[in-house]
């Protein structure tokens, strides 16, 4: 049996364009992202009803997947698995903001059933906390420095001034589509660095 023969046009497709991807060509990272975007965000908005959350999550979603391209089988569809890892990153994020925002008297039912509370710590960083999340932030600013202009124009202005991504686009004139692209690419990047350097932190 030809590889991906029993898949729809759609899916035979996607097929090629991802064994394009795995060979290196960006533009067909590209066409995924445009092919699915819209669909991905607007689950991942149903999930967690708020529009920069669903946003981030996309992205997630497909740097997930785009680490993941050689583990992807032909044996279904190519938007199959993406919809499936975007979900379950989804329900990760829900989770631990379940966790992160459950009343610390009430506590919360783990999946084995056993009621686990949050141990109250203090919102005040100590003296030492407080250096070392300094450190963090100062490098991860040194990191940011060494991105191409364009990308590390972005992440400042998403992650330091906090703008949504429609601010940004707005600010930088340049369509939404490509904030969020380039933001990905940027955050890939950031990724591979950290855990190079993750030992000087």
């Amino acid at each position: 049996m030809v590889e991906g023969e029993h898949l729809s046009d759609k899916a035979r497709y996607d097929l090629i364009l991802v064994d394009a991807a795995k060979a290196g060509n960006q533009s067909a990272y590209a066409e995924l992202m445009d092919r699915y975007r819209e669909s991905i965000y607007y689950m991942m908005l149903k999930m967690v009803k708020n529009q920069d959350d669903a946003d981030d999550l996309t992205i997630e979603a497909f740097g997930k997947a785009f680490n993941r391209l050689e583990q992807y089988s032909p044996s279904y569809a190519f938007s199959t698995w993406l919809f499936k890892i975007a979900s379950n990153n989804c329900i990760d994020f829900i989770r631990k903001k379940r966790i992160r925002f459950t009343s610390m008297d009430t506590g919360f039912t783990s999946s084995d059933g056993e009621v686990v509370y949050i141990e109250a710590k203090a919102s005040v960083m100590n003296p030492e906390e407080t250096i070392i999340h300094g450190q963090k932030v100062s490098h991860m600013r040194v990191l940011v420095s060494k991105l191409k202009p364009r990308y590390r124009e972005l992440v400042e202005k998403r992650y330091f001034e906090e703008l949504s991504y429609e601010e940004i686009a707005d600010e930088l004139n340049l369509p939404l589509g490509t904030v969020k692209a380039q933001l990905f690419r940027a955050r890939d990047f950031l990724a591979g660095m950290m855990e190079k350097t993750k030992d000087t932190i």
